[in-house]
C-alpha cells in the first residue's frame, strides 16, 4: 500500500512542508521508551504521518496516510517537546525521513533536547541526530548510506526467515552498531522462544522487546 499524499495544499503549505517548516503530526506525547538500547528511559514521542512501507504487521497503520494528520509548525512541535520534564524526544512515525527534518532538529538541539530517530532507512537522512535506530524492511529495503550511519539495528522477526534478512543488514553496518533482534508483536509467543536460542547461539545479538506493551504504556 502507498501512502496518499496531499491534495489541495496552498504553495505556502507546499513550500513550508517542502522546507520542513510543517511536519504531519499524528501524535505526540510523554511516555518511557519501551524498545532498543534506550528501554525504559522517559522521552516524548513524535509520530509524523506518512509511510509507504506498508508492513503488513504494522501496529500504526493509521499513521500511512500523511493527509489524515494535521500539517503542524515545528515551532509548535518543539514547543510541545520542550515542556516534558525528560530532555530527550523521539522521533517515529510513519517514516519520518520523508520529510525535512532539519529545521526540527536544530530547534530541538537549541533546546538541549537529545534526539533519537526511528526509520526504516529508506529514505536520506536530513537533520542530525544523537541516536539513529535503524529498523529495515524487506520489501523497501535501506539505504546503504543508512546503514552505515546506524547506532542501533533493530530487525523485527515475523518468522524464521527474518533471521536471513536479519543477518543480511548485520554485514552492513558498522562493527559498533548494537544488533537487536525483537519479536513481532502478534507473533510474540511463537517466536520469542526462537529468538531466545538464536541469540544464545549467535551472541553479537541482543533481544528486544516491546516493553511498554507489556506495561500497558503508550
Amino acid at each position: 500500500m502507498q501512502k496518499k499524499t496531499f491534495t489541495n495544499l496552498l504553495l505556502e503549505e507546499q513550500e513550508m512542508l517542502a522546507e520542513g517548516k510543517l511536519l504531519p503530526v499524528m501524535e505526540l506525547f510523554y511516555s518511557l521508551q519501551g524498545e532498543g538500547f534506550h528501554t525504559g528511559k522517559a522521552a516524548s514521542f513524535v509520530r509524523i504521518g506518512g509511510c509507504d512501507v506498508g508492513c503488513h504487521w504494522c501496529d500504526v497503520k493509521e499513521s500511512w496516510d500523511a493527509s489524515l494528520h494535521p500539517l503542524t509548525p515545528v515551532a509548535k512541535i518543539v514547543d510541545s517537546v520542550s515542556s516534558f520534564p525528560a530532555r530527550a524526544v523521539v522521533i517515529t512515525g510513519g517514516e519520518p525521513l520523508m520529510y525535512n527534518l532539519d529545521l526540527l532538529c536544530n530547534l530541538l538541539k537549541e533546546k538541549g533536547i537529545e534526539m533519537f530517530l526511528e526509520t526504516s532507512g529508506a529514505y536520506s537522512l536530513s537533520g542530525s541526530f544523537d541516536w539513529i535506530c535503524l529498523s529495515p524492511k524487506v520489501q523497501q529495503p535501506p539505504l546503504e548510506a543508512m546503514l552505515k550511519k546506524a547506532n542501533e539495528l533493530k530487525v523485527i522477526i515475523h518468522d524464521e526467515a527474518d533471521f536471513g534478512w536479519a543477518e543480511e543488514n548485520a554485514g552492513a553496518v558498522y562493527q559498533n552498531c548494537l544488533l537487536y533482534l525483537q519479536p513481532e508483536w502478534s507473533q510474540y509467543k511463537m517466536m520469542l522462544p526462537l529468538i531466545v536460542e538464536y541469540v544464545q547461539k549467535h551472541p553479537r545479538w541482543m533481544v528486544s522487546l516491546q516493553s511498554h506493551k507489556f506495561m500497558n504504556i503508550p
